[in-house]
């Protein structure tokens, strides 16, 4: 246009002074006028015609053009509006904690992406999610339009729309679906994780052997990944990385060996490695990758686990940050295991060592009083036969004391499995026993727990309360030379107990603590104990009255 506005005014002056020249050449006044008719009669308008409309047609394609350019500037408007909420749900699906919680936000995110009245997700499992849109209709009615579209793994989108579905919005729907799939999954993965990380602390906390600690965490790390061999190395006391635990498909293995080298570079790089082929083979033979997670902690290196498959490539980074985690917790494990050890290590010291001192301070220089009494009446028989018939006797009751406090350590040192039977039943067994075998009258009064399931106690609070039983009623046979002891144990806010008998008494305030073969808790002991979990501890007696212990422990 602009071409035509600087070039059409000179191209038509010029043609007019053209035309006019040719036509003055003209001779004959007649032809003049026809020829200036013809020129400014038709062929001026018909120029200016087709000029203007060649005006026009530019005018209405351009107008064209901007009509286009409105209706994709509302198509891009409409689909970067879709774009928008579908990345709000891919974020809203990510943070999902669960399958439930995913399949609600997928829902509602398609019906705010698709502009449907009502959405419905199902996946395998009997888990749905409904949504609703901006309609009164609480549920779809046959004036809906449906549309369908299969979840890949399983399940379905169900979607209901006013106006039928177009082919853009069935696209849609289907990228939709396949998002909601992503999600599911990833749902299930964390769900996995969490489980397994569960079943790990389970272990932690409920196994004391190494071996089977080891082969719990380890399978529950090897399940999870899906791949056959699984070995733990741990440091021995002199640093040395050792073979604690392995297993393959040809069995577990035998434990002791040093470490293969690819163990040792996970130790000495500190974090976990993928190994090489050749490396794998090293640590199990026909595998072809392995996966090496040192187990870290304050003091330094503890122990390497290992996970190899016969797979190639069968481990990647994804997993690495979960099995790390893993791997810390299967420290704790190993330092649990291993403080659990040596504290049973020092009881079984510290229990041997109270029994040779009770053996050396009691039934040892017994049966020496009585080897002596033997001897005197040799040298008496033939002298003085009725005094060395009175020491026999002597010699034969110390002998027979000596047989019931041998009797009494043995029994106070049976195990007793009050995981099994519980606190009632136990103590029921025990003060039964007990009256058995130091042929004592013994009363035992519960006070209607057994019926009304009012007693809650941690199982550290029931062992201790046994334990003090245990310990009350060994004080009894030992010192208190009694014909009958009760034992009641009664309910409420806090769990009483009362352990009284009819023996000789003593002076509480002269007895600072005293040692038995219940455990080697004497009554200060017993004490602290009692009242470091918020209990309450008393003895009461009497030299002549016999001796009360009462015990309050709160309930849980």
């Amino acid at each position: 246009m602009r071409l035509v506005r600087n070039t059409l005014p000179p191209l038509i002056l010029l043609v007019v002074v053209v035309v006019e020249l040719l036509i003055a050449q003209l001779r004959s006044p007649g032809a003049e006028l026809w020829a200036h008719l013809l020129f400014y009669g038709l062929v001026g308008p018909a120029v200016t015609f087709f000029s203007v409309e060649w005006i026009a047609e530019g005018t209405r394609a351009r107008e064209r053009a901007e009509r286009e350019l409105r209706a994709l500037y509302g198509e891009l408007s409409a689909s970067h509006g879709r774009l928008r909420a579908v990345q709000e749900l891919m974020r809203d699906l990510a943070e999902a904690p669960d399958q439930g919680a995913v399949l609600e936000v997928a829902a509602r995110g398609a019906v705010r992406v698709t502009g449907a009245t009502h959405a419905t997700l199902t996946v395998p499992g009997g888990l749905s999610g409904t949504a609703r849109g901006d309609t009164l209709l609480a549920s779809p009615s046959a004036d809906l339009h449906p549309l369908k579209v299969p979840i890949p793994g399983g399940g379905a989108l169900a979607l209901h729309f006013e106006a039928p579905p177009g082919p853009d919005t069935e696209t849609l729907a289907q990228a939709l679906a396949a998002e909601v799939a992503n999600g599911v999954e990833a749902a299930r993965q964390r769900t996995l994780d969490l489980m397994t990380l569960h079943s790990v602390d389970q272990s932690i906390r409920a196994e004391r052997n190494m071996r089977r600690l080891l082969s719990r965490i380890t399978r529950n790390m090897a399940a999870r990944l899906n791949v056959t061999a699984r070995a733990a190395y741990l440091t021995d006391q002199d640093g040395v990385l050792r073979l604690e635990y392995a297993e393959d498909e040809r069995g577990e293995a035998v434990g002791g060996s040093p470490a293969p080298a690819f163990a040792l570079r996970v130790a000495e790089a500190g974090k976990p490695l993928i190994a090489q082929e050749a490396e794998a083979v090293d640590v199990f033979p026909g595998a072809r990758s392995a996966l090496g997670l040192p187990m870290l902690n304050e003091d330094g290196l503890l122990g390497v686990l290992v996970l190899g498959d016969s797979r190639e490539g069968a481990f990647t980074e994804t997993r690495v940050p979960l099995l790390a985690l893993m791997a810390g917790q299967a420290t704790l494990a190993v330092r649990n295991a291993r403080a659990y050890l040596y504290s049973e290590e020092l009881a079984i010291s510290d229990e041997r060592a109270r029994i040779a001192r009770e053996i050396h301070d009691g039934v040892a220089q017994s049966l020496a009083f009585a080897a002596l009494k033997l001897d005197v009446v040799s040298r008496q028989l033939r002298s003085d036969p009725d005094r060395a018939e009175a020491e026999v006797r002597a010699a034969g009751s110390l002998l027979r004391e000596q047989i019931r406090e041998v009797r009494r350590s043995i029994f106070a040192l049976r195990p007793i499995d009050l995981e099994r039977y519980g606190l009632l039943e136990t103590v029921r067994r025990y003060v039964l026993d007990f009256g058995e075998q130091n042929n004592l009258r013994t009363t035992l009064d519960f006070g209607g727990l057994e019926d009304s399931g009012e007693l809650h106690l941690a199982p550290g609070d029931e062992a201790m309360v046994f334990r003090l039983v245990q310990e009350s009623l060994n004080n009894v046979a030992k010192h208190a030379r009694a014909r009958e002891v009760s034992v009641s144990l009664l309910g409420g806010p806090r769990v009483r107990l009362r352990v009284q008998d009819d023996g000789v008494g003593f002076d509480p305030d002269s007895i600072t603590g005293r040692v038995s073969s219940a455990g080697g808790l004497g009554l200060i002991q017993m004490r602290e104990r009692i009242e470091a979990r918020g209990g309450r501890y008393q003895v009461h007696s009497a030299p002549g009255g016999g001796t009360l212990v009462e015990a309050e422990v709160p309930q849980t």
